[in-house]
């Protein structure tokens, strides 16, 4: 056992005896001992009910022969982030997460990890972690929040966002957005749609770190509690059987997680949390790889915010399991946490009769739900949720509306400076620019709110899982490193074409070349984490993660 380094022979007498200051027996000095990192906290959603998870973890843990170890791990709410400079310290937060969980993991020498945690950066954060560390682990995702309901109508947090746009288009009242706010977010759990938290909750589900079913039950469901319990004991499993994560997180079963993040046209950030995870497992995976299995999974289920169905519907309807089992004559086959392989487990799977489930021959659209886009406004790629754009808007040409920075195009979107048919440009929100990559649900959920249906919008920073419409993020090189974004002027045409997969500044090459004669930058004066952020991040190509030397 790992844990042997730090308890066993008498040279270990200290160790130990700081051990047992914590109530550690002798019979459990023979045990191993597993970490817990647990995101618990009081400020966000998604974790306020990671105690109770934690607490039937441990009983797993124990009733199974190990000895339980918790410790916590940050976690940021982006919707309480959203908006404003907080934003900014979002994404710096999932490496923050990874160190932190890899500085306890290597210090203590747990010879088995639980990882318990809901929400946007922590997921990817806390599987980055496992790969880096190696040891024996898996994950229990907290699980959705219930949908809110006012008036005969589902709620989730983005009606909220957009309700912000309706009022300033005079289409509600402050009263009416006030009561709005208070029905929408009825309890704990992650949002309710298929935003990122619970995208990547499903990522880890398809990749084979969870155990089946676990995404996509609801947070207040006392099955997520046994799936804790089962969770505890299942990690002694993988401490006996030497299984870690380098075994199951590869190219088959990331793969296998494109293509189930395809199908349900999931979040766009998911293509930076993959590629952070798989640069940790030491696998290959390139936007080339989102761009080929887009072109081959059909998007089979239409979930909010593109499409009406909430994660509690999808639980109903089977989960991440059916999910999969549909999906079956496409997927690889790969280990998970379970011991069995992705295709057995699929393949055992149940679909209910009523399910929102579309049979791959009768999709909701015939390709994936997010398509990489390339061209001269993003030669080294940028992305859009192709499932949330409406048929008219796939092929789009404007004139751009410059902004640097998204507060600026915050209010010249609120004061109703932008007209049907405008492209929207927001620079200088990159992974080193901005810094931090900040989403961006503010200005995109006002211009729904607004009532704009022929208004694109193009950043190099990031979107939220919440957002709909033609808006492409993630266009790299960014700004602030010298990319074309930086370049475009008021009233440049953009033409955007999703079915080519491309995103062009129809400027001529020789005007941008005079353009770029004496241009430098726009530059922050930063301190802190995110001056050593932006000193250190890469492009969002390759998944905004630090840089190695070699």
């Amino acid at each position: 056992m790992r844990s042997d380094e730090a308890k066993s022979g008498y040279q270990r007498a200290p160790n130990r005896a700081l051990l047992r200051s914590l109530g550690v027996t002798s019979g459990e000095m023979k045990l191993p001992f597993i970490g817990i990192a647990n995101a618990w906290n009081d400020i966000v959603p998604g974790h306020f009910h990671l105690k109770m998870l934690s607490r039937k973890v441990r009983e797993g843990i124990a009733a199974a022969g190990g000895v339980p170890f918790e410790f916590g791990v940050i976690g940021i709410c982006d919707g309480i982030a959203m908006g404003h400079e907080g934003m900014r310290y979002s994404l710096p937060s999932r490496e923050n997460i990874a160190d932190s969980i890899e500085l306890m993991v290597e210090a203590h020498r747990f010879d088995g990890l639980v990882l318990v945690c809901t929400c946007d950066k922590i997921v990817p954060g806390m599987l980055m972690a496992a790969a880096r560390c190696n040891i024996p682990a898996i994950m229990v995702t907290g699980g959705p929040m219930q949908c809110g309901y006012l008036e005969g109508r589902e709620l989730s947090l983005i009606d909220v966002f957009e309700g912000v746009g309706r009022v300033a288009a005079g289409k509600m009242t402050e009263e009416e957005l006030c009561e709005l706010e208070t029905c929408a977010m009825p309890g704990c759990g992650s949002c309710q749609g298929l935003y990122t938290a619970n995208t990547m909750a499903c990522m880890t589900e398809a990749m084979g770190m969870s155990l089946p079913g676990c995404a996509a039950v609801p947070a207040v469901n006392a099955e997520k509690l046994r799936i804790a319990r089962m969770t505890g004991e299942r990690v002694m499993g993988l401490v006996n059987d030497g299984l870690r994560p380098r075994e199951i997180i590869t190219e088959k079963s990331l793969a296998n997680a494109v293509r189930v993040d395809m199908a349900l046209g999931g979040s766009t950030n998911t293509v930076l949390h993959l590629m952070a995870i798989a640069m940790e497992a030491e696998v290959p995976l390139t936007l080339d790889h989102f761009r080929q299995i887009a072109m081959e999974i059909p998007h089979i289920c239409h979930m909010q915010p593109s499409g009406p169905h909430s994660m509690e519907t999808l639980y109903r309807s089977g989960g991440i399991p059916a999910v999969l089992k549909t999906l079956l004559p496409y997927l690889e086959d790969e280990m998970t946490v379970t011991g069995s392989g992705i295709r057995e487990l699929a393949a055992g799977a149940k679909i209910p009769e009523v399910s929102i489930i579309c049979p791959p021959d009768n999709p909701v659209n015939p390709a994936g739900g997010l398509r990489i886009l390339s061209g001269s406004l993003a030669p080294r790629g940028a992305v859009i949720k192709s499932a949330a754009v409406v048929e008219e808007m796939w092929r789009h040409t404007g004139p751009a509306r410059v902004f640097d920075g998204e507060q600026e195009a915050m209010k010249a979107i609120l004061a109703n400076r932008i007209r049907e048919g405008d492209v929207v440009v927001i620079r200088y929100e990159g992974p080193v620019g901005a810094p931090g990559m900040p989403e961006m649900l503010s200005p995109t959920s006002a211009l729904m709110g607004l009532g704009f249906t022929r208004v694109a919008l193009v950043t190099d920073g990031r979107f939220s899982g919440g957002t709909r419409g033609p808006c492409i993020g993630h266009v790299c090189p960014e700004a602030a490193v010298g990319g074309p974004i930086g370049l475009v002027r008021e009233g440049d045409r953009i033409a955007i074409d999703l079915h080519a997969g491309t995103v062009d500044l129809l400027v001529d090459e020789k005007d941008l070349e005079n353009r770029r004669t004496g241009w430098s930058p726009k530059t922050k004066k930063l301190t802190g984490v995110l001056a050593r952020y932006s000193e250190s991040v890469q492009q969002a190509d390759l998944g905004a993660v630090f840089g190695r030397k070699g």
